[in-house]
Formats: C-alpha cells, structure tokens, sequence
C-alpha cells in the first residue's frame, strides 16, 4: 500500500533527521530491490516506443541539430563504453552518458508529443527515459536494469506531480526531474541509499527555474529545459559517486527549494510513495498523445475532428458569433486565453507558442479535421485569413466542475477536456463536451501496442529503413532479455542525411 509522506520546512535547529527528509525517502524508493510487473514492463516498452518515434521526426529540427552537434564533439570517458544519439550510427560514435541524455531529451521533447501526467503539477514522464537508458548504454547494463530504472523514474515524477505544485509559483515543472532521473539511475545502478540521497539533493538543486520558457514568446529552449535536467540528474550521480554532497535538507530547508521557492514556511504537502517492497506502478497512471500538442489540447483536437465532420459550418468564421471552450483552470491559464498572452493569437507566433494555444489548435482542427505536427503548424498555416478571423473568436473559461476533475485522484473521473459552447451569428447555440483524448485508456480509441507502433511506423517514415526499424521494434519488445552490453540495439540509426550544427565553442 502506498505510504502518504508529510512534508513541510524546518527550522535549522529542528535538526530533521535524514531518514525523515523528503529526498531519503525518495532514495529509499529507488534503491528497494522490488521486481516490476508484467503490466509495468509492458508499458515500458511501449513508452520507448514512443520516444523513438517522436526523436524521429525530430531529427532534421533546429533544436536537435544544435544539441547533437554539440553532443558529437564529447567522447566517452574512461568510466564506461559512451551512449547513442538518435539518428546516428552507435557502431560508429558514441558520446559521453550525459551529453547522450541532453541530445536525446531534446529530441524526444521538441515536438511535444509523447507522455504526459497531470496533477497537482504537470509533467512529461518519458523525460525520464534518455538520461537513464544513456547511463545504461555507458555502464554496459542489462535490458533488466533498465526497465527497473525507468520503473523508479516515472514512479518518483509522478508522485511528486501528484502532491507539489510547481506552476502556482512560475517554477518549471522540470524541477520534479531532475530529482526522479537521478533516482531512476540509482535505480539502473544498484547504489547504495545514501549515494542516491545525494544524488537527487543535487538534481533538485541544479534544475529549478521559473516557468518563463513556456510563457509568452515561447523558444527552442522549451525542448532543451528538461533535456537538460536529465542532464544534470547524470552529472549529479557522477558527483555523488566521487563522494560529494549535496544541499540539506533540499526539501524542507528553512532556506530550501519549499520555503523560498514553492508555498513558504507554512507550506505542507502529502507526497504518496510506495511502501518497502511494493511495486513501482505510476507508469501505468501515464497516458501518451496522438497529436502533436500541449496535453490538454488532446480531447479539445479529438472533439473539433469530430465537429469538423458533422457541422462543417462551424468551420467558416462567417458563421460564428464565437467560440468558448469552458475548461479546467490549468487548461484556462496554460493554454488558454487566461494566459493572457497576446502571442497565443498571433499568426507569426512561434511553433513552441501554437502548440501551447488552444485557440488556434481548435480552430485550425475544425477548419481541416486532421493534424499534422509539421504542417498543422507551418507559417502559411497559420496565417491563412479565414483561419485568423475563426482564431480570434475562440477564447477559454475556467470551469469549476472541470477544474475538479483535472485534479480528481479517481482515474475513472479524471478529465482533461471540457465543453465548447459555439454562438452562431443566427443566434443558435451548439454545446458539446469532450472528458478525455481518444487515445486516452478510458477514450474511444485507447491506445495500445499497435498504435505505438503504428505512431512510430509514421513518424519514421522516410527517415529509417524498414529492416532498422524491424530490428529496433524487436529489441525494444525483448527488453528484459537484453544482456548486459546489448542495450545499444534500443539505438536507431536514421537513413536521411542528419543536418550539422552551426558553429559553436567547442
């Protein structure tokens, strides 16, 4: 049974003892030498699955062309045999664990298209998997250990979205992953308690930042911001084997991440974890996306595909008096015109800006009833006047009833979607309301084994060979019987010409 942790700040003369520090019990989690589920491993593989196919489509973007460029110029160290970069071949490079994890971070991330946990906080749990497989390709471990470690990984950033805010006071989410890459690789590794301790003590204290990379003008920095969390998580492990320390209590400090950071002195939190020997289960909490687009935005795509099919009309702003998609607060406030970012109505806006506006990405699905994270996006897509004029119609309300369904713990209620409420110009008013993504495992058409891969078939069309894409499907489906050294087959080398950076320091 899950054990819900009190946590709040102490005075320095409370003297917290260690085993009762927020970052310890965390350490305890991931070095408990519980085995994973059927259920768990089974959506692991999934979930590798689905990063590779999103790195995929990346790999000729801007982001990920500066991030393995800079990836390419490290070497593997001493300590291990070097890490993979998405795209290229592993036979004939590899890199150093941590540089691995911040190229694949970015690749995975930048088109905002794989996992997604949403709670207290907000998060995006397959972050979790380039540091941890780097560090398993580097150390030469098995496809066991790594299924163990991505287990702890998804464990700990789920539970800690499930109980701490971030976003309330303009923290990056990343700042809950730092601390569960770190605790993933301690995990994968086998170290001892206190090794980890200070591992996640140093994760937390290196990659908290305020939220102003997804706000307004969004930038490429959005792909890079939990790429470089993994980042650190690998270096902060490194740092703790050689024997450093790190900020005590991280947590609970009267001068820590809670007080000055989060909700102050008189914060306090319930944080749920697993009790010794139970199972590491909150991947299967996790769900993926079938578009390109913030989460939230997933049921509001799959509702407006549907409106585009049965009322056409909707699709000419000739036609609307407006739009108002009645949401959750996150939904209103994120993504929605509660933002209060002009940016999120701006034909010219960024790619990073579009995907987290659910005015446009409503009206451009109504106005085409498909979505394509490359063309869907394209400035001539969104500069299209008949599209402008519809935009600027769709505005969003936080709901009361939706806000308290985003954040219910009872999976079968728990809602990302809302209703949409269209005004015709003849004065007719239209309501429908969407809970969940189709893709979602309580939507219409959840998703399962056929659809990861069928996702990852169509992303890497064009861009893998069939016979490379065959062999990394079968490895990454035998996972846990990968030997020590193999885990390089969960690498995919691209057949596209892989663009070069442009010039930078070293």
């Amino acid at each position: 049974m899950t054990i819900t942790h009190p946590v709040r700040v102490y005075a320095s003369e409370e003297k917290l003892a260690r085993a009762d520090q927020l970052a310890h019990k965390i350490a305890a989690v991931a070095t408990d030498p519980v085995e994973v589920t059927a259920e768990v491993e089974e959506m692991v593989i999934n979930r590798i699955l689905d990063n590779a196919s999103v790195a995929i489509a990346s790999l000729n973007r801007s982001p990920i062309i500066s991030a393995r460029g800079q990836a390419l110029a490290s070497t593997a160290g001493p300590g291990g045999a070097g890490a993979g970069i998405f795209g290229v071949d592993i036979a004939q490079k590899k890199v150093s664990p941590e540089w691995a994890a911040w190229a694949n971070g970015v690749a995975v991330r930048e088109l905002d298209y794989h996992d997604t946990f949403l709670a207290a906080e907000y998060s995006h749990p397959g972050d979790n998997i380039p540091p941890i497989l780097a560090v398993a390709q580097h150390k030469g471990n098995t496809g066991h250990d790594l299924l163990r470690g991505i287990a702890t990984g998804y464990e700990i950033q789920v539970d800690l979205a499930k109980a701490i805010c971030l976003h309330r006071h303009k923290i990056d989410h990343v700042a809950h992953l730092g601390p569960s890459a770190a605790a993933g690789i301690g995990t994968l590794l086998r170290l001892d308690t206190e090794t980890v301790f200070q591992s996640i003590g140093q994760a937390l204290h290196t990659t908290t930042a305020t939220r102003q990379s997804r706000k307004g003008e969004i930038s490429t920095w959005k792909a890079h911001a939990p790429a470089f969390a993994g980042k650190m998580a690998v270096e902060a492990v490194d740092r703790a084997l050689r024997g450093q320390t790190s900020p005590v209590p991280i947590y609970e400090g009267e001068d820590g991440f809670i007080a000055w950071m989060l909700d102050g002195p008189d914060a306090h939190y319930e944080v749920p974890l697993p009790e010794p020997g139970e199972a590491k289960r909150a991947i299967l909490d996790t769900y993926t996306k079938e578009h390109s687009a913030e989460y939230q935005a997933q049921a509001w795509i799959d509702l407006a595909r549907k409106l585009h099919r049965e009322h056409p009309e909707f699709a000419q702003a000739e036609n609307i008096e407006k739009i108002v998609l009645h949401t959750s607060h996150h939904t209103h406030y994120v993504i929605g015109s509660g933002a209060n970012d002009p940016q999120k109505y701006d034909p010219t806006a960024t790619r990073e800006t579009l995907d987290h506006s659910i005015p446009y990405i409503f009206t451009v699905m109504l106005q085409d009833g498909v979505w394509d994270h490359v063309a869907s996006y394209a400035p001539e897509r969104a500069q299209r006047p008949e599209t402008v004029a519809l935009w600027h119609k769709v505005t969003t309300e936080e709901d009361p009833e939706w806000t308290r369904r985003y954040h219910s713990l009872d999976p079968q209620e728990k809602a990302f979607g809302g209703r949409a409420e269209i005004l015709l110009t003849d004065g007719t008013v239209f309501s429908e309301e969407i809970a969940v993504a189709d893709a979602h495992p309580l939507g219409a058409r959840p998703f399962g084994r056929q659809q990861y891969i069928q996702k990852l078939r169509t992303l890497a069309e064009g861009k893998v060979e069939d016979f490379e894409l065959n062999r990394f499907i079968e490895a990454a489906e035998n996972l846990s019987h990968l030997k020590a050294g193999e885990l390089d087959q969960l690498n995919i080398t691209a057949s596209i010409q892989l663009e070069e950076a442009r010039e930078g320091i070293f």
